[in-house]
This record gives C-alpha cells, structure tokens and sequence, in this order.
C-alpha cells in the first residue's frame, strides 16, 4: 500500500514538472509604427515638383504635359465662362465697390448702385441711387468701369450672384475662365518658379476646370480643394498671369475630349496610375518614372514615430493595437490598410489611413516594432526566449537596460518572413528590454528575473537545507509546509555568504517549499515542491 502511494506521489510530481516546462504564452507588448514615405499627394498625373525640375531642365510646358499624360495633346476646349461658389449659408453679405456700380434682378430690372459698400440679407433690400428697393432674386451684382468687385473686403473679377437660400445666401462668381485661372494658378504653384512649369500648370487647371464641372448644382466650381484653389484678385500674380495669358484657351486633349488632369506637389520618383489610387482606369493616367521630382523636399520624407494608442485614437478603432500591414500597388502605394487589433483585424483604403495618420502620400513602408511581455518570471541562469515584431526595418537588435537611462545591445534577432522575431536571452538580473533599429526603439518590456532556490532534506533528517544562487547574502527565505490547499510557515531563515540556507525543523511527510523574498534585481523565488516520504 505505501509502494502504491508513492508510485501515484511519483506520477503526480513528473506531471507537474511536464506542465511546469510548457511555459505560458507572452503577452502582446505596444507596438511602434516607424513611417517613411515619397512624394507628397495622391501622385496621379502630373507632379508639380517634377514639372519644375523639367523646366529647370529645359523642357517646354507642352513636353511636361506630354509626359505626364500619357498620349494626349493640347487643344482649345472652348468654355468662356465659370460659376464658382464663394459662400453659402450666410446670413449677410457686403458687396462693394470704389466706383459706381449696378446690380439685375430677377424680373431683369437694374438697379443703379453708388460707390461703396452694399450690405445684403435674405430679402435682398438694395439702397440705390434711387432709394432703397427690394429686388427680385436672384441678384446679379456687376462691376463699375474697370473695376473688380469686393466681396467681404476680397475683390472678384467679372460678376457676383447672390441668391437666398432658406433664410440664408449664397454667393456665386461669375467670370471669365482666364479671369478664374489667374486667381487659381498661384494658389496651385509658387509663382517664382520657371515659367514653363507655371505655363503647365496653367494648361492642366484650365484642363481640369473643364473635365469637373459640378453636376446638378447652380454652380460650376468650388473655390477650394473641392475644385482648385480660387483667391480672385488676391490670388493673382504677375508671372502666372503671364503663364495663363501665354497659354490662353489651351487643353490637354484624349482622343478629342478634354483630359482629367489630375495632379499634386511630388510624385516621390514614380508617379501612381488612376486605377492605384481611385480604383479605375484611365488610358493616360498611368504610372510613369518622375526623375524630375528629386527637386522635392518631400521626394522621401520620414521617420515618422506612431505608438500603438495614437494609430488606435486617430483610426477611432475600439481596441488595442497589436501590428498593421498593406497591399501595395505596382507604383508603390498602399492600396488597403489591415490593422490587426486586440479584437481582430480591421482593413480601410489606403486614402482614409493616410488622411486619419496626417501622412503626405499613401507611398509609404510601414515598420513594426512591437515586444512581447512573458508570462512568468525567469529562473536565474535559465534561457528565455523573447519574441516580438520587427518588420519592414534593417537590423533590428535587443537592447537591455537595468534603469532604462542607457541601453546595451545583446544581439541580432532572427527574423521569420512574416517579421515575428525571437532571440534567447539569459538575463542574470531582472533588466528592461527593447527592440533598437536606428532611429527608433520599441517600448520596452521588463524580464523579471527569480533567483535559483533549491530545498531538500538535511543528510541527518533534522531539518531542511537549500540553496539561492546567484548568492543573495542575507536574504529572508520561508519554510512552507502544505496544509490542505494552502502553505504554513514552518521556518525562517538567512542566506549566507556561501548562497546557503539551513533551518532546524521537525521534518514529517508531507511536502514543503522555499520562498526567497524579493530583493533589488530579483522578484520572489520559489523552490521546486519538495515532497518527504515517511
């Protein structure tokens, strides 16, 4: 009977030491987004960046046209004039001029204005040379002799529409294409810059401003970047005057229809094809090398440093962040977005991820560096394997620190394709721990370290002996006797200089244990349950 006992007391102590081997999984450490980028804008068509770098190089505006895109060529498309929407949804409105000046109604009456300002509301009561009337909308407000007509203090060339809307107005520029080109084209490009890069960005706006008209509106443009960026008279300036003048009535044609011209700041070397970025396909938007672009200040940009809480807040996403990876497109940009969250994964375009992080282009490499924390505590001179993430990034290495003021670096990861990294690491302290690639670290961890502590029964059965190791001179160790489910204090003892305990107890069957208490550098450790047969 007590050889059975001690055949199932045998079985029960390899079974906990089997369990005792399959360590708990780590826990999921913050993640650090390391973002670098090209370019600048959605990349489609022609970079203005590279339009400068071409004519700095002395090509024509025609050439850079031509190059941007792909298999068009000018011609006159012909529209005089555009709508462009100023305000809506205001409740009052000063229009004025420093001449006389007029205004039509509805009902084709006009009516006579002098110099100065002209305060509208919704009822469109006018004070004109005449007396003061009430006009039926809508009003169209047209300039004196020469001219320009100030709305709210900004002048406007050609005509202002002003209509109620709901209790509110609505203001509406009606000019001249020209007129309207020579307020944008400054606003799109420095105006210093060659004058065939100004005389292309002038053919591509006029080309633009004819291929997005807005439907269904009363209207024709927005004055932002809706459309393009429209300032009027303010936005004007002598040398894109003279691009839009030099290049009057001129487009970028396909197959004899006005082209899409779509552009922005830097291409970042390549620029991206309509069907990379909007998703469908247009015959002379397509991906074409920008050498052109090195001009750029944004041709590559970056580090740009995320934490894991900053992605989470920014992308409104409802749990923990734990890693990111994209789909690129054959010019490079992200296509979608997947961030694996605490709660699963969740994908978004490209656009709302570049939109929602603040970031200039969606050409972008995205490295991870994440830390996983383990699970339990390590016996001092035993091996640990850390794991993490390290992806997208040269030469990630661990680094150690005991107070996280300077850092040491202990070795190279090895690196799965997925970018999962792992490194064993034999702490001989409990020590922080970090992921270093240059120019960014991942948050740190802590690897709590336990000192070695061995128990057993003395060779003269009058008590239990042990030892701690690394020797922890004057350490409190616990003698604890199990007792049902939990463990009574039996004995107290110190460590001594030798890294050895020794405690005088009356030692009956049962099972017993050490406990050595935390010290600095090292968490509690326990010994192996040490179990005395009678």
């Amino acid at each position: 009977m007590r050889l059975l006992a001690l055949l199932i007391l045998l079985s029960t102590l390899v079974a906990t030491s089997a369990l005792a081997q399959e360590p708990a999984a780590p826990t999921a450490g913050e993640a650090l987004f390391v973002v670098s980028g090209r370019g600048y804008g959605h990349g489609v068509g022609m970079s203005q960046y590279g339009a400068y770098g071409m004519a700095t190089a002395g090509y024509s505006y025609d050439e850079i046209l031509a190059h941007y895109y792909t298999g068009t060529e000018l011609g006159r498309p012909g529209r005089k004039e555009v709508r462009v929407l100023l305000g809506e949804g205001r409740r009052a409105v000063s229009v004025s001029s420093s001449v006389p000046f007029s205004a039509k109604d509805g009902a084709g009456v006009v009516h006579e204005l002098p110099a100065g300002p002209l305060v509208l509301r919704a009822k469109l009561a006018l004070a004109t040379v005449d007396g003061r009337v009430k006009a039926v909308p809508p009003l169209v407000v047209r300039p004196g002799k020469s001219t320009p007509l100030a709305l709210d203090g900004k002048q406007y060339r050609g005509k202002l529409e002003i209509a109620p809307q709901a209790g509110f107005l609505r203001v509406i520029n009606i000019t001249p294409l020209e007129s309207y080109l020579e307020g944008v084209v400054a606003n799109e490009m420095p105006h210093t810059w060659p004058l065939e890069a100004l005389k292309a960005q002038a053919v591509a706006a006029r080309s633009y401003a004819h291929a997005n008209l807005v439907k269904g509106k009363p209207f024709d443009l927005y004055a932002d970047v809706r459309s393009q960026v429209y300032a009027g008279v303010a936005g004007e300036q002598p040398r894109t005057t003279e691009a839009v003048r030099a290049t009057a009535g001129e487009g970028v044609l396909y197959a004899g229809k006005v082209a899409t011209t779509y552009y922005s700041s830097s291409s970042g070397g390549r620029t991206a094809s309509a069907l990379d970025v909007f998703g469908f396909d247009v015959p002379y938007l397509v991906s074409r090398p920008d050498p052109w672009d090195k001009a750029s200040p944004w041709h590559s940009w970056g580090p740009i440093l995320l934490g894991a809480r900053t992605v989470q807040s920014k992308l409104a996403l409802d749990a923990r962040v734990l890693d990111a990876a994209g789909v690129v497109t054959p010019s490079g940009r992200l296509r979608s977005f997947t961030v694996q969250t605490a709660s699963g994964p969740a994908k978004m375009p490209a656009a709302l991820l570049r939109t929602s992080l603040g970031l200039r282009s969606t050409w972008v490499t995205i490295g991870v560096l994440r830390l996983d924390q383990p699970a339990d505590a390590v016996v001092y001179g035993s091996g640990v394997r850390v794991t993490g993430i390290a992806r997208g990034l040269p030469a990630p290495a661990l680094a150690s620190s005991q107070s996280g003021a300077t850092w040491t670096q202990v070795g190279r990861f090895k690196r799965e394709t997925s970018g999962v990294a792992s490194l064993v690491v034999k702490p001989e302290r409990t020590l922080r721990y970090r992921i270093e690639v240059k120019g960014a670290a991942s948050p740190p961890i802590l690897l709590r370290v336990a000192p070695r502590v061995q128990l057993a029964q003395t060779a003269d059965g009058t008590g239990l002996s042990g030892t701690v190791r690394p020797r922890l001179l004057g350490a409190d160790v616990t003698i604890e006797r199990r007792r049902g489910s939990g463990w009574t204090e039996v004995a107290r003892v110190d460590v001594d200089k030798a890294g050895s305990f020794r405690a005088a107890v009356a030692v009956s069957p049962g099972s017993y244990r050490a406990r050595v208490a935390a010290t600095e550098g090292f968490v509690e450790g326990v010994a192996p349950v040490l179990a005395v047969i009678g």
